[in-house]
């Protein structure tokens, strides 16, 4: 059987498509009479309306698009919800996109985002992304964009993120009231604000807490092919840590794994502290002591300000900052 369309119910009840459309849409211009015959034939063939139809008559195509650098990460599978539950309920369609923690697959992705086939732009940028340029063009063409968790410097336009910098400090803060003398810092980037702010804070803190640069160890994991080598060696080297913050969770694995591997007992060996929102947290071995970011927060909040950019054009999407606070959850990794 073919598809029943506005054209199909025209036919049949001989009267224009226009009016048909307008009967749909409950338009003041038709009479009850007529709205009723529409709505009763419409009903019995099971029309179903093209939302994309509707969408480009009002030069709208109701669809967003998220960027986010990959998935795996549980911080982005909560993000997506919190951004979805602002999207439902002004009936518009979500496209998720993923860099892949890629720079060039991010700037494709955007220049497609610049066609008109969504009408505004959420992002949490690549690992690799060190560049605002595909970003401007974006606003350029008037597509409203809006940052979340991750940022790109160099670029006017709101953001909502957690407060990197403090969260750094206190990890870093919980592991020297543990009695560490010689922490480290591992990190997926060298150019992402975010993980620089983290760092910020854990210098700051070991800095005013007298520890000599020596036994301020950052390691940077780029690959997630060689993370578990490069985690293991840190462990074996002459200079082992005996406190560890993993700047995302993605890290925690190849540390248990790698402690496991080495005998090194956590806590009493190593103590360990992750930015993480990972449900497995308390029931790992040790139950590990999180940073946690309130993803579902950061995305709704997000996507607020997106819509609002989206449906008023006098919104200044340049001056939104919005910051919500992560929170330390200690479990035994650290006790």
């Amino acid at each position: 059987m073919s598809k029943v369309n506005i054209k199909v119910l025209a036919d049949q009840l001989q009267l224009s498509v226009s009016t048909i459309s307008k009967a749909l849409r409950d338009s003041y211009e038709i009479s009850d009479e007529t709205k009723k015959k529409v709505m009763e034939l419409a009903t019995r063939l099971n029309y179903i309306p093209n939302p994309y139809a509707s969408s480009l008559r009002r030069k709208k195509s109701k669809t967003i698009a998220v960027v986010l650098p990959e998935v795996a990460d549980n911080f982005f599978s909560l993000a997506i919800n919190g951004i979805q539950s602002v999207a439902e309920t002004k009936g518009y369609h979500v496209l998720i996109y993923l860099s892949h923690e890629k720079f060039a697959n991010e700037k494709t992705i955007l220049e497609d985002c610049a066609s008109g086939r969504v009408d505004g732009v959420l992002i949490s940028i690549s690992s690799e992304t060190n560049s605002a340029d595909h970003i401007n063009k974006l606003q350029a063409n008037n597509i409203p964009v809006v940052f979340f968790d991750r940022e790109q410097e160099g670029t006017e336009t709101a953001r909502v993120t957690t407060n990197d910098f403090d969260c750094g400090l206190m990890a870093a803060n919980l592991l020297l009231q543990k009695g560490c003398h010689k922490p480290a810092f591992i990190s997926v980037s060298e150019s992402l604000p975010l993980l620089q702010n983290r760092i910020n804070g854990f210098k700051a803190a070991l800095n005013k807490a007298s520890i000599p640069q020596t036994d301020q160890q950052i390691v940077y994991c780029t690959d997630n092919d060689s993370m578990y080598k490069q985690v293991k060696s840190l462990l074996q080297s002459g200079h082992r840590p005996d406190g560890l913050i993993a700047s995302v969770e993605k890290i925690v694995t190849p540390v248990y794994l790698a402690c496991h591997e080495l005998n090194i007992r956590i806590p009493h060996d190593l103590k360990v502290i992750a930015f993480a929102t990972l449900d497995t947290a308390p029931i790992l071995n040790p139950p590990l002591t999180t940073i946690t970011q309130p993803a579902f927060e950061i995305g709704k909040a997000a996507a607020t300000l997106l819509f609002k950019g989206i449906e008023k054009s006098t919104f200044d999407l340049r001056r939104e900052r919005v910051v919500i606070p992560s929170v330390l959850i200690e479990r035994e990794s650290t006790m």
